[in-house]
């Protein structure tokens, strides 16, 4: 059967809760129904063409609708469309992908726990760190540091692990988790220079474990760079310090690459990019760029040495741990990213598209800063260029922005004041001087309607 676009919006409203809404503005706009994909365009149901910025949600690495990865998914389904990891069994994609992994992180990480959602990995992440500690016969480490403005999921472990304040007010308090500061130069740095911010910043774990006893920290869970907090990327001098006070005080350092991984900042793993060493690690979205829910917690040798040698059973997994059609899918997309070299495009495109950028905004009266790393970015929109300063909260600058992009098909996200980039690893010379042309008009027209509203 057809629907119209507007049976759809009334089914949608009816019946399905989206993540990260506000579902009474929702249901009184109506939601934009996509119907296709391709390469680094989107349909909607009114058959307009939009420029995907987001690369879906920092996944599509290889684009929409690959065909091979959509030959891998249903060659794996005529063959094994599903059976699980538990009763001393495994499926073939699931020890291929993990042996694929190892080999991808230079033999860094051993040992890989199949999940399916990012989120899912961390929990994971953080379950382990305890359980380590406990083998290790220091049951009382069981703190959790992590960042303000730091994004680990929405479950219930990874929101507090994770620093944003407006989840954790509908979660409700959970014991075990702190947090410090983020290395947020742009909003936070005042006067410093960015790598005596960066100093600063990293400090701020040192005291906190002091604060706290170091004989109960588990370990410091961070991403590399900061992606739903705004792309924050940490000055040079930033990881250098944590990973010293790390191993000062004997603590486990977990990077959450949920977003970073499998090239996303140029390098196969932010680790790569930001010199990390860490003992263990979660990936998701770049893993099967997006098309079948698949994520996993990666164990460095520490951690899986005590885990085999003294754990006994380990009491964690889902049923969809090393799905085969999600592992057939992860290693066909990273044939292509491999074949295609498109990590380093994502480095090449990724210069190119921030020179762009600059070339046309950076003397625009709203844009205090552009930042990236690899194929992701940030545009810092500012009140005032000169003291990088905000506009005040109600004002709500960068969804104006944001809805001025939607209306003229083209996805950026805001976080904050920030609108923040990641499109998919294939997006080609011409298709950046659309992206540079469309994220350009929608900040004149932002910029129009806060003058109008007196708040510039």
């Amino acid at each position: 059967m057809t629907y119209t676009t507007k049976q759809w919006q009334e089914m949608d409203a009816a019946h399905f809760l989206h993540p990260f809404t506000n579902h009474k503005a929702l249901h009184a706009e109506g939601a934009r129904i996509i119907t296709r994909a391709k390469g680094v365009y989107l349909w909607d149901s009114e058959d307009r063409k939009i420029l995907d910025g987001m690369a879906g949600l920092w996944s599509a690495a290889v684009g929409h609708c690959h065909p091979e990865l959509v030959e891998a998914a249903t060659k794996q389904m005529g063959e094994l469309s599903y059976y699980n990891a538990f009763f001393k069994t495994a499926t073939t994609p699931a020890i291929a992908l993990a042996h694929r992994i190892a080999e991808l992180t230079g033999q860094r990480f051993r040992h890989v726990f199949f999940a399916s959602s990012g989120s899912e990995a961390v929990d994971s992440i953080i379950r382990t760190m305890r359980h380590y500690w406990t083998l290790a016969g220091e049951p009382s480490r069981q703190i959790i540091i992590g960042r303000h403005y730091g994004y680990h999921g929405s479950t219930i472990a990874g929101s507090a692990a994770g620093g944003m304040a407006d989840m954790h007010k509908q979660a409700g308090h959970v014991p075990g988790f702190s947090h410090i500061m983020a290395p947020y130069w742009y909003g936070l740095g005042g006067d410093e220079t960015p790598e005596a911010f960066g100093l600063r910043a990293a400090a701020a774990l040192e005291d906190r474990i002091l604060e706290l006893g170091p004989e109960n920290v588990a370990g410091f869970l961070a991403e590399p760079l900061q992606g739903a907090g705004g792309v924050i990327i940490p000055p040079s001098t930033y990881w250098p310090e944590i990973q010293r006070i790390c191993r000062k005080y004997n603590i486990l350092l977990a990077a959450d690459e949920v977003i970073c991984g499998f090239g996303r900042t140029g390098r196969w793993f932010g680790s790569d990019t930001f010199q990390i060493e860490a003992d263990l690690m979660s990936v998701a979205k770049g893993l099967t760029s997006g098309y079948i829910p698949l994520s996993a917690m990666l164990v460095g040798k520490r951690v899986a040495d005590m885990l085999i040698a003294e754990g006994g059973e380990y009491y964690h997994g889902f049923t969809y741990s090393g799905h085969p059609v999600a592992c057939a899918v992860a290693l066909a997309n990273l044939d292509v990213i491999e074949r295609e070299r498109l990590v380093d495009k994502a480095a090449v495109q990724g210069e190119k598209l921030r020179a762009a950028l600059r070339d046309r905004l950076a003397d625009h009266p709203l844009v205090g800063e552009i930042r990236g790393v690899g194929l992701v970015g940030a545009i810092e929109l500012s009140a005032d260029k000169r003291t990088r300063a905000f506009f005040p909260e109600e004002a709500d600058v960068g969804m104006r922005c944001r809805n001025h992009c939607f209306r003229n098909d083209f996805v950026m996200r805001a976080v904050r004041d920030t609108m923040i980039f990641a499109p998919p690893f294939i997006i080609d010379d011409e298709q950046i001087g659309e992206f540079v042309a469309r994220a350009a008009h929608a900040i004149d027209l932002t910029l129009a309607e806060v003058k109008d509203a007196g708040l510039y």
